[in-house]
């Protein structure tokens, strides 16, 4: 990299109240200057209108991009909340940029965040997640050198690191917890197969029903069932797996357990006397539901500061494992659950 000519050399100099010989290291990124002390002869070439080179940009905007679904599911929200946190502990800020049906899409929401010299960015149940969608468009971000952290979703041989909730772990304690109650025919209602974390969770799922029930495997399959993340969602599938047997339904998302208790009222039945609804996230409101809901906690904090820790390590340039980061879940037990129903 060229350094400024001599008298703009001077001038940042004078204005930052440091030697010439000083702004020549700051620019050249060489050791020996303080954070303070580049600071101020960063502030300097702002304040003088001087265009800062590009390497230098890129390390003082200070911005990182956080793309996610829409804030509908609470769950979003509260990562972004535990993130914007820890990023805002180390001065950066989050450019939030969430996607809606119909929407701006995740490609022009990475490019307005390339535009704004973003240092990286953490994606969140993006398209890296939808096992249909080209996982080109993360390996063109790497090989660039920009920074990315990947949350429930991971790609394989992307260079990246990835954080995800344990979603075989969470089905586990789903199952067990019913069939501790006397449930035999559980019902399994999800969202779309093409994303990774539903695949996941069907097969921790019927792993934990072949370990727990021996269910015929084709049994299963009338027991799980797929519609979208929403309470029209969860009611729909409610509605086929009471209509098909179960008793007990794990639900892919607390929204859908909620569409899930619903559709169980409408039917006449009561909850959790004759179905018992699980969730999964652990939203803050699902303490305070009819019933309280029981449900699995994604460790939200424990996730979200690992993805923060491990861009910044990133950005920093020291590197992280290119491994999954896999945290455990928690069930929480509450009203929605209860003993399996006798039926004479």
């Amino acid at each position: 990299m060229n350094e400024p000519r001599s008298a703009r050399l001077a001038d940042i100099a004078a204005q930052a109240d440091v030697s010439e010989a000083t702004v020549s290291r700051v620019l050249n990124d060489r050791p020996g200057v303080s954070e303070s002390t580049k600071r101020a002869v960063l502030t300097a070439i702002d304040v003088l209108g001087y265009d800062r080179p590009t390497r230098l940009k890129a390390k003082s905007a200070l911005l990182v991009g956080l793309v996610m679904p829409e804030l509908v599911n609470p769950i979003f929200p509260a990562f972004a909340q535990v993130i914007e946190t820890a990023l805002a502990a180390e001065g950066y800020t989050p450019v939030l940029c969430t996607q809606t049906p119909g929407g701006v899409h995740e490609d022009e929401y990475v490019q307005m965040l390339l535009d704004r010299g973003v240092s990286g960015i953490i994606f969140l149940s993006g398209l890296h997640a939808d096992a249909t969608s080209d996982p080109a468009r993360y390996r063109s971000l790497r090989e660039r050198g920009l920074p990315i952290v990947l949350v429930n979703g991971p790609l394989p041989d992307l260079d990246a690191p990835f954080v995800s909730n344990d979603d075989v772990a969470s089905m586990g304690l789903a199952v067990s917890h019913l069939v501790q109650l006397g449930h035999t025919e559980i019902g399994l209602a999800l969202g779309p197969e093409r994303y990774t974390p539903v695949v996941r969770k069907v097969a921790g799922y019927r792993a934990a029903m072949h370990e727990h029930l021996e269910v015929d495997p084709a049994h299963l399959d009338r027991l799980v069932t797929h519609t979208v993340f929403s309470l029209e969602g969860g009611a729909a599938a409610a509605g086929r797996l009471i209509s098909r047997g179960a008793t007990a339904i794990i639900c892919g998302s607390d929204l859908m357990a909620l569409g899930a208790i619903r559709q169980a009222r409408s039917m006449g039945l009561t909850v959790p006397g004759e179905v018992s609804v699980v969730g999964y996230d652990d939203s803050t409101i699902m303490a305070f539901t009819d019933p309280p809901l029981t449900t699995i906690r994604q460790s939200v904090e424990a996730m979200g500061d690992a993805a923060v820790r491990a861009l910044l390590d990133e950005i920093g340039g020291e590197g992280t494992p290119r491994a999954e980061y896999v945290f455990r879940p928690e069930l929480v037990v509450r009203g929605s659950t209860g003993a399996a129903p006798h039926r004479g």
